[in-house]
C-alpha cells in the first residue's frame, strides 16, 4: 500500500514526528511488514507498507495508525491521504 500525504505549509515538521510516532504502533501489529515512513519532497510524505493478505491490509487500516491519522487529517495535510493499494511483484527486504 502506497499513503501519499501533503503537509500543509508549516506542518512539515509536525508531519514527520506525527510518523515517526507511528512506528512504535505498527511493530505491535505482527501482520504489517513491511513499513516505511518516507520523505518525497519538502512538504510530501508517504507511508509504504505491505501485507500477507486483504484481511491484514483492512486489520491495519482500520488499527492505531489508521485511526491516528484520521484524527490528524484536518491539522496536517492539504487533503485526505490519498491510499493507493498496489500488488508486490517482488521484494527484498
Amino acid at each position: 500500500m502506497l499513503v501519499r500525504l501533503e503537509a500543509k505549509p508549516g506542518k512539515e515538521q509536525a508531519v514527520e514526528e506525527f510518523l515517526v510516532s507511528a512506528l512504535p504502533l505498527v511493530q505491535r501489529e505482527p501482520d504489517t511488514k513491511p513499513w516505511f515512513a518516507v520523505r518525497f519532497g519538502p512538504s510530501t510524505f508517504g507511508i509504504i507498507d505491505a501485507f500477507p493478505d486483504e484481511a491484514a491490509r483492512e486489520a491495519h487500516l482500520e488499527g492505531a495508525v489508521g485511526k491516528a491519522l484520521a484524527e490528524k487529517a484536518d491539522e496536517l495535510f492539504v487533503s485526505p491521504p490519498d491510499i493507493s493499494n498496489l500488488d508486490v511483484l517482488a521484494e527484498k527486504v
